[in-house]
């Protein structure tokens, strides 16, 4: 049967709803790229999936150690699904110290593939397994029958097999690979096995290696050989004796529409391009590289026909205030960054508070403090975000709730800094940047145009004669966008106080008190654009409220739908996109719960304000360890609670 063509299930196949799967090997083993083919694949066929990439902070850490592993999570099932899962059924090791890190999380019953030509004495060491006393040999944990008692393992030769296809296809086609050519292409070989393990089409895959390589000079041999190495793992599944494993996920039952796969980076890029649009104005993304922000830049570079300028500055300080100055320019100034450039921005935030410009910062979270966990997820920068600069100087701060979710949240947040002249701060966090997820690709129809209206002298009539007055306040307190250059409309701007109205420089104390308001009141009116927060699941009023924000959304709604499932029907589930000025209601709706359980990746900063604002019996469940909350702890503390 050709291995491209072969997509019927085989009367060994298992009837599974759903699958997580978990690509472990070198950081330079491809793990990143098998786990995104597989992503693609499993959507394209239909399932509903949720993705979890892990991969070390270094460019090129320490081969062979656990420092270095490389892992891509894909849960896909034939049900909505709205985490990467919990527990590993299925774990691809490509080496020792991808076993090491990774084999604690396989769910008993699982399935372990390993590479087990990598399993050589200098691997072992690498990867820290001690060697006994009174051996000359490391401890080889594929020899261990105690460890791999409650799984499945399957020793394949995965290097040795990928060979000798790659030098058979170097005689015969004459593609000139060499060793380290041809050992590249084993994350292909890998992917081949993997994708007759769960009877998905190699289709997807080959189209994106010849895509790929096609575009590049001398490469079209390299296209070739990935893809016989990607046919050759598939025809390894049909012939070994793995046959016994496979198993199949058919579709997920999803509304008609189109869909794509989506990460966060690309979702919060392409919602920044749109907004662009519905204001009839060009973005302009200032930013200096910083993981996991960068692909933010990345994805915005190519841009420049739908209006989209981008600047990668010297330094955090510089890029931010090249946006201001956009801003100050007439476009939408952009910056992104993550949690160290964002106190690396702070002062000059506090500038576009002061001169009440557009500015619209990204935050995409990272583990900190410092530089911190540069690869790993937290949420520890919200009380940096709401609060993090000199002064009083209120920003409005949004967090969306899933990848998809933020190409409507940087709509929005174009919309809020652009009709309320503030400064708008959008937290998302490594998580949702890196994850994917199938996202419905909407309809230009559902978003209403940005109404923008720059101040001209004709416009503003100054009955005592004074001129221009770029500190008057429309009947939402933001002040009039006037455009340099423009007659009539010419205005001091700068970080000193500005004279209510007039924008003069000035230290009166009446005057600072007056301004300081005006600027807190006009964030605070912008919840006026803030739907009201009600129960995505369970009672409006009950027991117990688990409340979230931003990326643990996903995580909380599979903990609450399996409470209910269990008869915890008195568990409500609410999330907050908006979480400075909070929703309206909000202090109403939190006081129909006795308790409320605020689960963060951080040592309890919502749990802080919460608490602050509205004095209601809120505890936390706080987590810092780089990864999302799994749904069992979440139930862990949902019992408790309730207890």
């Amino acid at each position: 049967m050709p291995a491209a063509a072969a997509t019927a299930s085989a009367p060994e196949t298992a009837a599974r709803r759903s699958i997580v799967v978990r690509f472990a090997g070198d950081s330079g083993d491809g793990m990143q790229l098998a786990g995104t083919q597989f992503t693609d694949t499993s959507a394209i066929f239909g399932n509903d999936v949720a993705t979890f990439p892990d991969f070390p902070a270094e460019i090129r850490a320490p081969a062979g150690t656990v420092a270095g592993v490389s892992g891509f999570q894909v849960h896909f099932s034939s049900d909505d699904i709205f985490h990467p899962g919990d527990h590993v059924d299925a774990l691809i090791a490509m080496n020792p110290a991808g076993l090491k890190a990774h084999l604690k999380d396989v769910t008993p019953g699982g399935l372990v593939i390993v590479n087990a030509d990598e399993f050589t004495k200098t691997n072992l060491k690498k990867a820290g397994y001690p060697t006994p006393e009174g051996s000359k040999e490391p401890y080889n944990p594929l020899e261990d029958e105690e460890l791999f008692r409650n799984l499945r393992l399957h020793k394949v030769p995965v290097t040795k097999l990928n060979q000798e296809v790659l030098r058979a296809g170097n005689a015969e086609h004459g593609w000139g690979l060499d060793p380290r050519s041809i050992a590249r292409c084993r994350n292909m070989w890998v992917l081949g096995l993997v994708y007759w393990l769960f009877d998905r089409p190699l289709a997807t895959t080959e189209e994106h290696l010849n895509q790929t390589f096609a575009v590049r000079k001398k490469l079209p041999a390299v296209a070739a050989a990935n893809i016989q190495s990607l046919r050759a793992g598939w025809n390894y599944g049909e012939t070994a004796e793995i046959v016994a494993e496979r198993a199949r996920v058919e579709p997920a039952d999803i509304a008609p529409g189109v869909y794509r796969k989506v990460t966060g980076n690309e979702a919060l890029s392409m919602g920044l391009i749109a907004g662009g649009n519905l204001a009839a104005k060009d973005i302009v993304y200032a930013t200096y590289p910083i993981t996991p922000a960068s692909d933010i830049l990345h994805n915005l570079a190519p841009m420049k026909h739908f209006g989209v300028k981008t600047v990668q500055a010297e330094d955090e300080i510089a890029a931010v205030c090249a946006a201001i100055g956009a801003s100050f320019a007439g476009q939408i100034g952009i910056t992104g960054t993550s949690g160290p450039g964002l106190a690396l921005k702070a002062e000059a935030m506090g500038l576009a508070v002061v001169t009440e410009l557009p500015l619209i910062v990204i935050n995409v979270q990272r583990g900190g403090p410092s530089t911190g966990l540069p690869t790993k997820t937290e949420q520890s920068d919200l009380l940096q975000a709401v609060h993090g600069r000199n002064g009083d100087a209120p920003v409005v701060v949004l967090a969306p709730d899933s990848p998809g979710d933020c190409f409507r949240v940087g709509i929005e947040a174009i919309r809020v800094a652009l009709t309320r002249m503030v400064p708008v701060v959008i937290l998302t966090d490594g998580y949702l940047a890196n994850g994917s997820e199938p996202w419905e690709v909407p309809s230009a129809a559902d978003f209403p145009a940005i109404e923008v209206e720059h101040a001209t002298a004709a416009q503003i009539a100054d009955p005592d004669g004074e001129g221009f007055l770029p500190y008057s306040r429309d009947e939402h307190g933001a002040r009039p966008w006037a455009i340099p250059g423009e007659p009539g409309v010419e205005h001091r701007i700068g970080g000193l106080e500005k004279q209510d109205r007039t924008g003069n420089v000035s230290y009166d104390p009446e005057n600072h008190q007056r301004m300081t308001d005006l600027r807190a009141a006009k964030v605070a009116a912008v919840a006026d654009l803030v739907p009201d927060i009600e129960a995505l699941q369970g009672p409006p009023s009950g027991p117990l409220l688990v409340l979230g924000w931003g990326g643990t959304r996903g995580s909380i709604t599979a903990a609450v739908q399996a409470a209910h499932e269990r008869g915890q029907a008195q568990v409500a589930q609410a999330h907050l996109r908006h979480l400075n000025p909070f929703p309206r209601n909000l202090g109403a709706f939190l006081a129909g719960y006795e308790r409320v359980l605020i689960p963060e990746l951080n040592m309890g900063q919502l749990l802080l304000l919460i608490r602050g604002s509205f004095c209601v019996p809120a505890v936390g469940l706080n987590k810092v360890k780089g990864k999302p909350f799994l749904v069992e702890e979440l139930l862990a503390a949902i019992d408790e609670q309730l207890r």
